[in-house]
């Protein structure tokens, strides 16, 4: 944000040590800095400057040895503004807090002590990387539905589009990632992205679906078998891990791995070897780990059905992919991109949507996510009887009405919202003005007055 008293670009500065304050305060001429000391007065200052960028100590009061209180602060500017790039400083563990301030949100990490002319190109890159975002959203929403993210997810919600840019930073980073979201919200399709992103695009992308096969064959699928280990094995099969050597292995459902086993995969990831089945030479595999679940980890890490070693593992970064309702509009998004898919595949007659087809997929929850969306447009497009699929043929239950946006503040709170109910119009509509000012209940003028207001397409 520009603060409006001095036209510059406001910087957040959250740092408890008075002698740093007044240097870092100093080293920046071309920014409005705002300083902050503990938590309570950066959120403060987060809700009244909205800054775009900001830098934070994670050792703050009354942790100001630790990191707990720092983290914690990141967390809720990062509520507040996603879109902030936040800068995080520390000299406690840096490599583990920088992963872990990594997949909590944050932009960037520089370890203590300061260097001011490191600080500032880091600084400097975050505003300009900043701009070019909030740029590329006006003309993302200008552009109008079927947008697409990671170049196989069709999605226009600013949700997915932090997801995305999330999975383009990690993908570059060898680490292992866990994709934490609902069944049906496209965690196969992420996983490609990380690995077509990733330095290992050029290798094999091997997947394997953990809760789909069974405990006592799982073994044999992920690890391989030499020839005569087990009644059956009448040839030296290597395993889905071997498969992967040079490029990524996805682990699907991988809270479905049985404990004995867990112990197995947990020595790979330490060693890099695995042994074959009935093998007795260690077989050196260099391959990136990309799991996913929709289980939750924590919990059976507690009650010791998952092993949390194996966890820290695997859970270098963790995505959390929002659910479709979640995602405003990009029901209605998917739902054209489906009835058209499948009308060329079994239904060439139907040619699109009827308007109470799209109001229906629009207002309803769906609890099974992209996966029930498509199998209800499968179905609604081979039942369909005219041109347009109505919502008769979706067979859709009643909704329940949506949550609002948590608010930040009075103003925000009704940009959020004004923001919202355009984007659904316009996306109900493919974008007709008249047909959208209609559905919002305003003016043709007026709707465009909020299209200039919010610099969004019409």
């Amino acid at each position: 944000m520009t603060d409006t008293a001095t036209s510059l670009p406001v910087l957040l500065i959250v740092e408890d040590d008075e002698g740093l304050q007044r240097q870092l305060k100093w080293a920046y001429d071309g920014y409005r800095v705002v300083i902050a000391g503990d938590r309570a007065s950066a959120v403060d200052a987060v809700r009244l400057h909205e800054p775009a960028v900001v830098t934070l100590d994670l050792g703050l009061p009354p942790d100001p040895d630790g990191i707990t209180e720092g983290f914690a602060t990141l967390t809720e500017i990062l509520s507040l503004k996603p879109d902030t790039k936040v800068i995080v400083a520390s000299g406690h563990g840096a490599r583990e807090s920088a992963l872990h301030a990594i997949a909590l949100g944050a932009y960037d990490f520089y370890r203590k002590p300061v260097d001011i002319d490191d600080l500032g190109l880091i600084v400097a890159r975050a505003f300009h990387l900043h701009g070019i975002e909030e740029e590329n959203r006006r003309l993302g929403e200008a552009a109008g539905p079927g947008s697409t993210v990671l170049g196989s997810i069709i999605s226009a919600s600013p949700e997915m589009l932090k997801v995305a840019r999330l999975i383009e930073r990690v993908a570059s980073a060898d680490v292992s990632v866990m994709l934490l979201g609902a069944s049906g919200t496209g965690k196969e399709l992420l996983a490609r992205a990380v690995h077509d992103k990733s330095p290992r695009r050029n290798g094999e992308f091997v997947a394997i679906n953990c809760a789909a096969i069974p405990e006592n064959l799982l073994e044999a699928e992920l690890f391989g078998y030499e020839r005569g280990a087990f009644t059956g094995a009448v040839k030296t099969t290597p395993g889905k891990i071997e498969l992967a050597q040079g490029g990524t292995l996805f682990l699907d459902e991988v809270g479905d791995i049985p404990l004995p086993l867990q112990v197995k995969l947990l020595r790979f990831l330490q060693e890099r070897v695995i042994e074959r089945i009935g093998g007795r030479a260690p077989i050196a595999v260099d391959t990136r780990i990309v799991c996913a679940t929709h289980q939750d980890l924590d919990a059976m890490t507690a009650d010791g059905r998952f092993r949390e070693d194996l966890y820290y593992r695997l859970a270098e970064i963790v995505v959390k992919i929002p659910s479709l309702a979640e995602r405003p509009g990009d029901a209605v998004l998917l739902a054209r991109h489906f009835t058209t898919r499948f009308a060329r595949e079994m239904n060439p007659r139907v040619t699109g949507l009827a308007p109470d087809a799209v109001a229906a997929i629009d207002a309803h929850p769906w609890p099974g996510n992209v996966r029930e969306l498509e199998n209800r447009l499968k179905r609604a497009v081979i039942m369909a009887d005219g041109k347009l699929v109505a919502a008769s043929d979706l067979d859709l239950p009643g909704s329940a009405e949506e949550e609002e946006p948590a608010a930040i503040n009075l103003r925000a709170a009704r940009e959020v919202a004004d923001r919202r109910a355009i984007h659904q119009a316009l996306i109900r509509t493919e974008h007709n003005i008249s047909s959208a000012a209609k559905l919002l209940g305003i003016s043709r003028p007026t709707l465009y007055d909020l299209l200039k207001q919010y610099r969004l397409g019409g």
